[in-house]
């Protein structure tokens, strides 16, 4: 019986895509790159780089520069997954499927159990006949199921094949001469490999709605079709964008379409394709540092981890309390982990929550320490937030994530969450009406050397300091000073906030010394007294009469407003 031309049609058909995907890969990757086995991946990167620079096909017209860019690429795919590397090692193929190294293809059998001979059966299709031991016979059927018998070696089915061609699953049922072919996805898209980082091409819409003031870091890779250096900062970019994803988010702006762009940024694209990243390493607002390091991967990667966001202040866990009112109405967050330094996923989310949260970390290698205690911490990571009604409270502890990526949204999930309670609790207080006869006391600090420069040093304008020397005097101090401070004393603007005034108290009785830097006798013959101090220009000013809440108030206003004289200091004032 002789075989149908249809049938001979097809198995060339088949022959020939699975000819040209074994060779692919029966290639040693290793002599592909010019790299020995025991290559660095520093080494491969730098191979890699080098070699599809020089055979890029828009780089390199001449003959063979194709194929030997894809077997370059090809090579890379292998060994730079430690998976796939290991697997190539042991079995000469990255999945692992024994006797699929170079050389076994040709006269050799598809399983690895030596030669074998092949033969077109006049039914079905083809197969490899016999068997050498514990070996497997790969065969598949153009009338039935191709991967009816759970996949074959080559890492592809060919449902793929046919349905690539003709964009349909199942092509039975008398359509084309009877062709069966499972569409299941290849092997390719399994999830043996890394995950796909996408280059984001960049418009004008893009970079306003996406990148500008977003509080997330990019790179962005500025070019024009004429600029050299593209497809190698390209494939670094690539590279680096993936191992810091979620951190860093990849673009590329073409200067020859996107000229407003590249003049707002002030980026001019001469003969070679330029990087920057965008980001908030500094300011507030962010902005464009240019790279201008080596092509590999490593010094870039290290270049984005020096520039991600910087809005978490480091703190001693020891020695650490929330401030008061560090910003109005903002809730404050602190991270607990074992660096040494600000962990990279938390400086990536302080960017993204800038304007929403205030940032906090610590080293913590105890949490047996009191706070620690106190909130129930038992693992660390682990992560503590203070609610704008002043309550403290642990949001998690033991935070376990996988990698960067996840560990960003673990992050960002436990954020949002935390701010949503916060919204709607300012929501409940601004409904609360306010108790006329319940003002809010202010807490006026006793000044000790320990907290002067805080309350009184350099960074106050001005120091209103009650003097007492007895317990009466104290109380009355505390609480007209409590008062005067929650209101507007200055003409046209407020000081509620404390940035231009602070208030304290001391001890007349235990501070003779700091009082006698204003008065040699040290104020001995009053019992309260208010002192106004401007500590940068080391001048004062001071009122004995009868400390009212009218008195009081006039002295404070008139030494905000300018209109009271003051003197010089004898000497620095100086506290025990």
């Amino acid at each position: 019986m002789g075989i149908p031309i249809r049938s001979l049609l097809v198995a060339s058909l088949v022959l020939s895509s699975i000819a040209l995907h074994v060779a692919a890969k029966t290639l040693d990757p290793y002599k592909v790159l010019g790299v020995d086995k025991n290559a660095s991946q520093r080494d491969i990167k730098k191979a890699f780089h080098k070699l599809s620079l020089k055979y890029h096909p828009d780089k390199n017209k001449e003959k063979g520069a194709q194929q030997k860019f894809e077997e370059i690429n090809n090579a890379h795919e292998i060994l730079s997954d430690e998976e796939k590397r290991k697997n190539y090692d042991l079995y000469g193929d990255e999945k692992g499927n024994p006797g699929m190294g170079a050389g076994n293809f040709g006269s050799h059998d598809f399983t690895g159990g030596g030669p074998r001979t092949t033969y077109f059966s006049s039914g079905d299709g083809w197969q490899t006949m016999g068997g050498q031991g514990n070996s497997k016979t790969f065969s598949f059927s153009f009338g039935g199921n191709p991967g009816a018998d759970g996949g074959n070696p080559f890492g592809f089915n060919l449902g793929d094949v046919f349905s690539n061609m003709f964009a349909g699953g199942s092509m039975g049922g008398g359509q084309h001469g009877g062709f069966a072919g499972s569409a299941r996805p290849s092997a390719r898209t399994s999830g043996q490999q890394k995950s796909p980082v996408t280059i984001q091409e960049v418009t004008m819409q893009t970079f306003n709605k996406e990148i500008a003031d977003q509080g997330i870091t990019w790179l962005l890779l500025f070019y024009t079709q004429q600029a050299k250096g593209q497809f190698v900062l390209e494939s670094v970019l690539e590279d680096v964008a993936r191992s810091l994803d979620g951190a860093v988010r990849a673009g590329k702006v073409n200067c020859d379409n996107e000229k407003t762009i590249c003049k707002k940024s002030d980026v001019s694209v001469g003969k070679s394709a330029r990087l920057f990243i965008y980001s908030y390493s500094t300011t507030e607002k962010g902005s464009l540092h240019e790279y201008s390091g080596d092509s590999d991967a490593k010094s870039l990667k290290t270049f984005c981890q020096e520039h991600l966001p910087r809005f978490s202040r480091r703190v001693d866990i020891t020695q650490f309390n929330f401030p008061s009112n560090a910003l109005p109405n903002l809730p404050e967050v602190l991270l607990l982990s074992t660096k040494k330094d600000t962990p990279a996923m938390w400086r990536a989310v302080s960017g993204m929550f800038r304007n929403r949260l205030v940032f906090y970390d610590a080293e913590v290698q105890d949490v047996s320490l009191p706070l620690l205690k106190r909130l129930g911490v038992k693992n660390v990571p682990a992560l503590i937030g203070r609610t704008v009604n002043d309550e403290v409270q642990l949001l998690k502890d033991g935070i376990s994530v996988k990698d960067l990526k996840s560990g960003i949204k673990e992050l960002k999930t436990l954020l949002e969450s935390f701010e949503k309670k916060n919204k709607k609790l300012a929501s409940e207080q601004a409904k609360k009406p306010a108790k006329a006869s319940e003002p809010k006391e202010n807490k006026i600090p006793l000044l000790t050397a320990s907290n002067f420069e805080e309350t009184c040093g350099e960074k106050a304008p001005v120091c209103i300091i009650g003097v007492f020397k007895s317990n009466k005097a104290k109380e009355k101090l505390e609480r007209i000073l409590s008062e005067i401070s929650q209101k507007t004393l200055i003409r046209g603007q407020s000081y509620s906030s404390g940035n231009a005034i602070t208030y304290a108290l001391l001890d007349g009785n235990k501070q003779s010394a700091f009082l006698s830097a204003f008065d040699k006798s040290g104020y001995k013959s009053s019992d309260k007294l208010l002192l106004a101090y401007k500590p940068r220009r080391g001048r004062f000013a001071v009122y004995k009469g009868e400390v009212s809440m009218e008195e009081a108030e006039r002295f404070v206003a008139s030494v905000l407003n300018g209109d009271v004289q003051f003197s010089a200091t004898g000497q620095k004032p100086v506290l025990r």
